[in-house]
């Protein structure tokens, strides 16, 4: 479904200066380390090849493919971008412009993943999986409407769970404290009464005294 990653860029071998075999050589030394699948690794390699020519469309395509292969893909984009404006060939630039559509798609920006799609296919009109993944863009473009609506309703049913659980709760702890107020006030009373008895029991009781007339 998905080109993760596209085939890192074979250098050509032939006269250069000396500043551009260190600068290649990294790039070698990078696709060695990425191939093996020691992805950070290769980053390091490609980054110190930008260090040597900072214009070089094949080190920052490979490093925009180490970027997406760690899901740093912000960093990815940005130099598949910068890539894609330096590449001449029309294949390799087309490379970059479909991984940014992967990007995209993944991340839901449709309108942008298509605006990528449509870039590399006019490319390379002859890339089927660029086509398919364009295809795929336009119909989930057209479903996200619905899915919204759904994940809305979703959340409209999880937020009316925790109202009624915090509309419940207060009651709950009203019902408790109206229970121990009414405890409280009973034995309040009852040691009242119990005041009462004793200290009418303490009193001396009076005796009736009938006189004679």
């Amino acid at each position: 479904m998905y080109r993760i990653l596209s085939i890192l860029f074979i250098l050509m071998i032939g006269s250069m200066s000396l500043f551009a075999q260190t600068d290649r050589a990294h790039i070698r030394k990078g696709n060695k380390l990425f191939r093996s699948g020691t992805v950070e690794a290769a980053e390091v390699e490609y980054s110190k090849a930008l260090t040597k020519k900072d214009n070089n469309p094949q080190a920052l395509y490979n490093l925009a493919c180490a970027y997406m292969q760690q899901n740093k893909d912000s960093l990815a984009t940005t130099f598949f971008e910068k890539a894609a404006n330096l590449e001449t060939s029309k294949y390799r630039k087309s490379m970059a412009y479909h991984n940014i559509g992967v990007i995209c798609q993944r991340h839901q920006m449709y309108s942008e993943a298509i605006n990528a799609y449509k870039q590399s296919l006019r490319l390379n009109p002859s890339d089927d999986e660029t086509r398919y993944n364009l295809v795929l863009c336009k119909r989930q473009q057209k479903n996200q409407p619905q899915q919204n609506k759904q994940k809305q309703q979703q959340q409209k049913k999880e937020q009316q769970k925790q109202e009624q659980k915090k509309e419940q709760q207060p009651k709950d702890q009203m019902s408790k404290d109206n229970a121990e107020q009414l405890l409280q006030a009973a034995m309040q009373e009852e040691k009242n009464t119990q005041r009462k008895l004793q200290k009418a029991k303490s009193q001396p009781q009076r005796k009736n005294i009938e006189k004679n007339w």
